[in-house]
Formats: C-alpha cells, structure tokens, sequence
C-alpha cells in the first residue's frame, strides 16, 4: 500500500527520501525562487512567454524521446529530423494548402522514425547506431533540398502560422499550448492506455514482455515512428515561429531532449519515466538558460552548467534507487 506524504515524512531518514523522490519538482521550484531574486524582469510576462516558446519546440521532441527512452532505446536523430522537417514544411507550404502541408510534413517524420524502428526492432540494429544514420543522413538532406539556404514561407497559410506561432490564447503563448497538449495526452497514454503501459513493460523486462506474448518488435517500431511524427511537429512550429525552415535549425536539440528526460528522472536503461516530469525537466532546462541569459553569461559556459545539472539529476536517481 502506498504512504502518505505524512507516513513518508515521518519515516525514519523520510524528510531526505522525501525531497530526493520529488527532487525534480523542488529544483524547478529552488530555480523560480532564485531567478526572481536576481532579476527584475523574470516575472514580466515577455520574459516568462519568451521561455515558453524556447522551450516548445524542444519539448515536443522530448516526449518522443522519452516514449523511446521507456522501451530501453534512444533516438539521436530527432534534431536534424527537425531541420530537414521544417525545410520540407517550409517548402510544401509554398506549393499546397497548409492543411496538406501539416499532414504531409507529419507522415514524413512518421515515415522517417519508421526508419529508424524498422531498424531497431527488425534488423536488431543498436538504437545508437540506427539513429545517428538517420541523424547523418537528415541533416545531409536538409542541406541538400535548401541548398544550404533558408526556405522563406510566401503564402497566405505561411502568414497565417507565422501569427499562429508568435501569439497567444489568454497570456500562453500558442505552441506552448500545442506543447502542453502534447504532454497531457502523452500522460494519458502512459498511465491509462495499454499502449503506453505495454512499452514501460517492454523496457523494464523485454524478454519477460516477449515470453508473454507481447509483440515487442512492433511496439519498438511504433515508438520510433511516434518520436519521427513529434519531430515534424516541432518543425512545423519552430519553422513557423521564424517564418521560414533553416536546415541549421535543430543543432544539437537531441542532446537537449535526452538531457531534459534525464533532468526528470527516467531511466536511460527503460522502464522508468513519466511525461510530467519530462515536462518539468524541459522547464529546467529552460529556465537554466533564462537565468544565465539574464546574467549574460556567454553560451560555452551555459553548455558546462547544464552538463552538471545532468550529472548532479543522474547522481540523485542512483541515490533514489539504493
């Protein structure tokens, strides 16, 4: 039977466990207090819709990631799917309706992640080395189909995500409330769907999973496939957000989306992992980078403190877990 916050508190050595357990929650907390002590402007609402639009599209792609994390597997693709993604929206946008062009631009990252887990589910390839191909190969085709050039949106559909991305419904701004969405049914799904409950079976015991009948290669591959399909919405957004797709868009962003699912206490070996807490990973991460920006701290040194909050989240589960 589970306790109650009283029991665990009051339970011997409670009060450390306690804060360990929701470590997430309180970092993200500590962080808010300490970034309205320093600056004025943290609590303006430009600075906070500002950070959530950062965060968004980065977000999105960390869903996926965690989807593919709880199955045991990792998808370092996700990045240069985004900038060859939005090159692709950015052109299709130019030459269809913008519904085709969303659908379209989707089934293409699905397409891509089914790459990826026909890879990994049926050829038996590592997750690493599948990925970083279609990692290779996607940013390659960017370059390619751009010319190494920006893709500018010149239709009236262009214009019409372009106001889409850089406002908001009632003070949020709208890709943040496309992000947000993301997570709630990626919460559903992985608390109340069998979908969701059959791929943390997968990643806490593959091989007890398939004794008992369950069809792992194919969850594997839907998994890969989900990632690709939030990768083309992160494109769409971030593309539209700037009015144009960059195949330098996406640098780097697979790092951040394994490092936010990390921040928020999944298990890089499967099984362990809840959208919640990715979404308050992602929002550490986030407000990491406002706090340092705010403190005009140089991006090198931002990259070293935030590969020392992953150590530091990385130490606080081995201690959770003794």
């Amino acid at each position: 039977m589970a306790l109650t916050i009283k029991e665990q508190l009051s339970s011997p050595g409670g009060i450390l466990k306690f804060l360990v357990k929701y470590n997430t929650i309180f970092i993200f907390l500590l962080l808010v207090l300490f970034s309205a002590l320093i600056s004025d402007v943290f609590f303006t609402s430009v600075n906070l819709s500002n950070l959530l639009k950062q965060v968004s599209g980065i977000g999105i792609i960390s869903i996926g990631m965690l989807i593919v994390i709880l199955t045991g597997g990792i998808d370092l693709s996700v990045g240069s799917m985004v900038a060859l993604l939005a090159v692709t929206f950015a052109i299709l946008i130019n030459l269809i309706i913008l519904p085709l062009a969303i659908i379209f631009t989707i089934a293409i990252g699905f397409g891509l992640g089914s790459i990826s887990g026909y890879l990994v589910a049926y050829q038996k390839m590592a997750p690493f080395v599948a990925t970083l191909a279609l990692m290779t190969i996607a940013r390659g085709l960017g370059f390619i189909y751009s010319k190494g050039s920006p893709v500018t949106f010149k239709t009236a559909g262009g214009v019409f995500m372009s106001d889409f991305a850089n406002n908001a419904t009632l003070g949020i701004p709208n890709i943040a409330i496309v992000f947000f969405l993301i997570v709630i049914v990626a919460m559903v799904m992985l608390r109340y769907n069998v979908f969701g409950r059959l791929i943390i079976a997968i990643g806490s015991n593959e091989e007890a999973s398939r004794l008992s009948g369950i069809k792992v290669n194919k969850y594997k591959f839907l998994v890969y496939a989900i990632s690709g399909a939030l990768a083309a919405t992160a494109a769409i957004i971030v593309a539209s957000r700037t009015n144009l797709g960059s195949p330098n868009m996406g640098m780097s962003w697979e790092l951040d989306a394994i490092a936010a699912v990390v921040i928020g206490g999944a298990s890089l070996n499967g099984g362990r992992g809840t959208a919640i807490n990715t979404l308050m990973g992602v929002l550490i991460l986030g407000l990491i980078g406002n706090i340092l920006n705010l403190l005009n701290v140089p991006s090198y040194p931002q990259q070293v403190v935030k590969g020392g909050i992953i150590i530091f989240a990385v130490l606080l589960q081995r201690f959770e877990s003794k």
